[in-house]
């Protein structure tokens, strides 16, 4: 399926989420308050694990990763899409749109997969707690990260394989603040339902089988806590309570996109910013409130520059 580039778009124009110069005021001024808390609470997390020795264990080196790529989805798209609330002409270069698009299925492809490596670390605590030092070192840690990344590159480097070589030669308007990779292909001056059916093969792959692996351990996870002792289940019930809120969150509008997954509706764009912007939010404010380590670290942090500033 080669093209000439006379035969290419050069850019694609993007039609954001409204007309209404107030609406997209009033957006700006939300979402820009949604981007800075996210970018500032994830820092936050790996900056306050990373200074607390008490938290040197698996689960928050997992969880200081999780935040790393939180923010790197947080600035994909989100800065680009604040700029565009005061431009007329919203467009993005052939080049960007690819861009945009490898990097959200990389971020999100990793965060699955990081998802599943918090899951097991969770099961091995409360399900072989003996074993847990042993199994859960850090060496299988960074395993699990550097499987994570891969897996996220590769899923999207066989989305963008596709992509990149589809002749668009018009019309070129994506229904959309960023380049949403089914919205894109549809533009293609070709018959593209070979390619909707791989690209829904291709996500739809990892997404269920991610979530899969994630309801399996949770739910084993669970039946485990019911036996233990109330005092001993406390605690892990409310680490767990956080991690299933974070993956029904995140997988959440995955299903819905996949259900429909090229049939777009007025509440698709709205869902969309929930998962790009508001979700990376999501995960430092579930972690914060439910965690009673990462408050007691976020504590001792506070009390000690206060008390380093008096002295």
């Amino acid at each position: 399926m080669s093209h000439t580039n006379e035969s290419m778009v050069s850019e694609f124009v993007l039609l954001g989420l409204s007309n209404s110069q107030e609406l997209q005021l009033f957006f700006f001024a939300i979402f820009s308050i949604v981007y800075v808390t996210s970018i500032l609470g994830n820092v936050m997390i790996i900056v306050i694990i990373f200074c607390d020795s008490h938290l040197n264990s698996p689960m928050y080196f997992l969880l200081s990763n999780l935040s790393f790529i939180d923010i790197c989805q947080s600035n994909f798209a989100t800065p680009k899409m604040l700029v565009d609330f005061f431009v007329e002409h919203k467009t993005i270069s052939f080049g960007g749109c690819m861009t945009q698009i490898f990097l959200l299925h990389s971020f999100v492809g990793s965060e699955m997969m990081l998802l599943v490596a918090m899951a097991y670390d969770r099961f091995i605590a409360i399900c072989k707690p003996l074993h847990y030092s042993t199994i859960m070192n850090r060496r299988l840690c960074i395993i699990f990260v550097s499987i994570s990344w891969a897996v996220g590159i590769l899923h999207s480097v066989s989305h963008l394989a596709f992509t990149v070589n589809l002749p668009f030669c018009g019309p070129n308007e994506v229904d959309s603040f960023f380049c949403d990779l089914p919205l894109v292909i549809k533009l293609a001056c070709m018959d593209t339902y070979g390619m909707e059916i791989i690209t829904l093969t291709n996500s739809g792959l990892i997404s269920l089988s991610c979530f899969l692996a994630l309801l399996i351990s949770y739910t084993v996870i669970l039946i485990t806590v019911q036996h233990q002792s109330s005092r001993g289940s406390s605690k892990a019930l409310s680490t767990l309570t956080a991690h299933i809120t974070v993956v029904i969150l995140f997988f959440g509008p995955c299903i819905y996109f996949y259900i429909w997954p090229f049939s777009r509706f007025s509440v698709d764009k709205f869902l969309s910013v929930f998962y790009t912007v508001c979700t990376p939010l999501l995960n430092p404010i579930i972690y914060s409130l439910r965690n009673e380590d990462v408050k007691s670290a976020m504590w001792n942090l506070q009390n000690h520059h206060i008390n380093s500033w008096k002295e």
